[in-house]
């Protein structure tokens, strides 16, 4: 079978499951408690659960303290655990051949809250404060300088979906010989605006989130970074097939039959070149939200039925907004690494309290489940947004490339 020859050949992460590839594999196929963390200072009246990064982060660059937010100190930590592969991009292929495409929501807008605060208690404005740093391009502006790359640029937002569609852009920036490579992901950080506003929509879980339970009442909101190498001439882990599509059914809530959530994954499955047959898990959106966990338990069932592995993760990282996607990207990333002797797969964590409107899933049940020893596998990840923006990415491993043969 031919699939199209983009591998994402390395991977640096830092979200509430941990830092680097070690740590957040530990936590997300084994018995490590992610971070959630109850705050008390991001709701004026309660305390909420937030998927935090508790460990430190890196430094920025001297020569680049105008970047420093903690959207970019969260990016930077996670590029810090792939410079050897970026160096060598480089080297091989130039500084002006490389593309940065990145996903975001919130950009620095926690430090630009704080210096808009600052100004109405004081009237002046704090010597820190930089209006650019809530600039949604800011983090491609910041690691195209910090890397001397001057290749393409730039950051989409799109909500959940920012990360997910990112993938998509940088591919067709390779198929379309702007690129020879293209480092790719996304980056989110807490901050008040989010929290408060999902709030306002009825959308915070009192606890941890609770996918496709009847009890689930919400979201967790969680802050972290994922970022890939995209290169044709090296890597194990393919990226098989993305599907973008809008139902622009609603502002803030999905289609309650999933028409376009199952256009993105009969998308995917189409670009990849792939049966639903072929996939051997899915990385739910799964949100914990009453209309999300409904819809997509449908429009996952209608295409792939009821056998499927499946599970959601934000129990685990919380929901990371413009960064979900390639978090969980990154997710099918580690598991397919491991597939040598079966792949890992994370498990659903939940309260087991079954919805009779929700359709019934083969839910990951178990720390230690793997999937069975395969010479192809293929995972999909699902990324569901406001407005209707959806996306669906696929991930393989063992499939011959476009070009090549077995």
């Amino acid at each position: 079978m031919s699939v199209t020859s983009t591998f994402l050949s390395a991977l640096g992460i830092v979200s509430a499951l941990g830092q680097g590839i070690e740590q957040t594999s530990r936590t997300l196929f084994g018995d490590r408690r992610a971070d959630m963390i109850a705050h008390d200072d991001f709701l004026i009246d309660r305390t909420t659960m937030l998927g935090t990064v508790t460990g430190p982060l890196v430094a920025l660059p001297d020569h680049l303290t105008q970047y420093d937010t903690r959207n970019n100190r969260l990016l930077w930590t996670a590029m810090a655990q792939i410079t050897s592969e970026i160096d060598d991009l480089i080297t091989t292929f130039g500084t002006d051949r490389i593309g940065i495409i990145l996903g975001t929501s919130t950009s620095g807008i926690e430090e630009g809250t704080t210096g808009y605060q600052d100004m109405l208690e004081t009237g002046t404005w704090a010597p820190g404060f930089r209006y650019e740093h809530q600039e949604i391009g800011s983090p491609a502006d910041f690691l195209r300088d910090a890397l001397g790359l001057s290749g393409p640029a730039y950051v989409i937002s799109t909500a959940c979906s920012s990360s997910g569609k990112a993938f998509a852009s940088a591919q067709r920036l390779m198929d379309a010989g702007m690129c020879d490579a293209v480092i790719v992901g996304g980056v989110d950080s807490l901050c008040r605006l989010t929290v408060r506003g999902f709030d306002a929509l009825n959308s915070i879980s009192e606890g941890v989130c609770n996918p496709l339970s009847k009890n689930r009442d919400g979201i967790n909101i969680g802050e972290g970074c994922a970022l890939f190498t995209l290169r044709r001439d090296a890597g194990d882990i393919a990226l098989m097939g993305v599907g973008e599509t809008s139902d622009a059914h609603h502002p803030n809530a999905p289609h309650p039959d999933g028409i376009g959530a199952i256009s993105a994954m009969k998308s995917a499955l189409a670009h990849a070149g792939l049966t639903p047959d072929d996939i051997s898990y899915i990385n739910m959106h799964g949100t914990a939200t009453p209309l999300n966990d409904s819809m997509e338990s449908t429009a996952i069932a209608q295409i792939f039925g009821t056998t499927v592995a499946v599970s959601s993760t934000k129990p685990m990282t919380g929901h990371t907004l413009g960064a979900a996607g390639a978090i969980e990207a990154a997710i099918l990333w580690l598991s397919l690494q491991q597939a040598h002797d079966g792949a890992p797969l994370p498990r659903h964590h939940w309260d087991g309290a079954i919805d009779p409107d929700v359709t019934p899933m083969n839910l990951v049940a178990q720390t230690g489940q793997r999937v069975a020893p395969n010479d192809r596998l293929a995972m999909m990840s699902n990324s569901f947004a406001f407005g209707g923006s959806n996306v669906s990415v696929i991930l393989g491993r063992g499939f011959i490339p476009a070009g090549m043969t077995s």
